[in-house]
Parts: C-alpha cells; sequence; structure tokens
C-alpha cells in the first residue's frame, strides 16, 4: 500500500528564495590581487610576479592615467594605469582623441561583467608636472 505526502508542510523546510540579482553592469570595477605576493592584475589567469593562480577579488576605486593610446585615433582605446597598480586596456568616450595626451586622469563610467572593454571618461586634463608612473 502507497502512503501519500501529509498535505501540511514539514516543521523544519526552510523557504527557497531566488538568487539575489546580479548587480548592474555599472562603475564597479574588480580586479584580482595574488594571495602569495599582492601583485593586482585584471582578468589574469596566473599571477605575472610569482605564478601563483590564487587570486582574491577587490573592488578598484574607478580612477586611473592615461598611458598609452592603442591603434588609430578614431578607434580611441587606451592602456589605463589604475590607482591600485593594475594596466588596463580601455576605450575613452566623451572627449575627442586630438585632445587627449598621455597623463590625463579617467575614471571608469562602465565595468563589462564578462567580456568587452571598460569605458572611462576624462576627469581633468594632465598638469605638465604630474608623473604617470
Amino acid at each position: 500500500m502507497l502512503q501519500t505526502a501529509s498535505p501540511e508542510p514539514f516543521a523544519g523546510a526552510v523557504a527557497v528564495t531566488a538568487d539575489p540579482p546580479a548587480p548592474e553592469v555599472g562603475a564597479q570595477l574588480l580586479f584580482q590581487s595574488c594571495l602569495w605576493c599582492g601583485t593586482a592584475a585584471y582578468r589574469r589567469s596566473f599571477c605575472r610576479a610569482c605564478g601563483s593562480t590564487a587570486f582574491k577579488r577587490q573592488r578598484s576605486a574607478g580612477a586611473g592615467a592615461l598611458v598609452r593610446r592603442i591603434g588609430q585615433p578614431p578607434l580611441n582605446i587606451w592602456f589605463v594605469a589604475m590607482d591600485e597598480e593594475f594596466t588596463l586596456v580601455c576605450r575613452l568616450t566623451g572627449a575627442e582623441p586630438a585632445v587627449i595626451r598621455v597623463g590625463a586622469r579617467v575614471r571608469v563610467v562602465v565595468a563589462p561583467r564578462e567580456q568587452g572593454l571598460p569605458l572611462v571618461e576624462l576627469t581633468r586634463p594632465p598638469v605638465s608636472s604630474e608623473r604617470w608612473w
């Protein structure tokens, strides 16, 4: 003889809730910090300094300085030296390529979740006495 389940719920049952929604794509930029030597990196599978594959994720402040343009001016893609001491390839928005100088300060506007380049904008033009390295 088959027994049917009782209509009342189990007293120790826990309500199952859906996973919290993922944060919107925005200015939250996450980078990796090596657990062995502390070297900062962005989207790497191993540490460039010690070769470790153990990383912890940290939130970046999102500020940096332009280091070098990649390609021709219409592309407006740059290497950016972030304040947390890692380098990032980004697209620059909000300024014409002809008026941008190396050393200009930028901030992250949009950080992609998985693929794509982060989008940065100028915060202020560089001063001649500033050093970006």
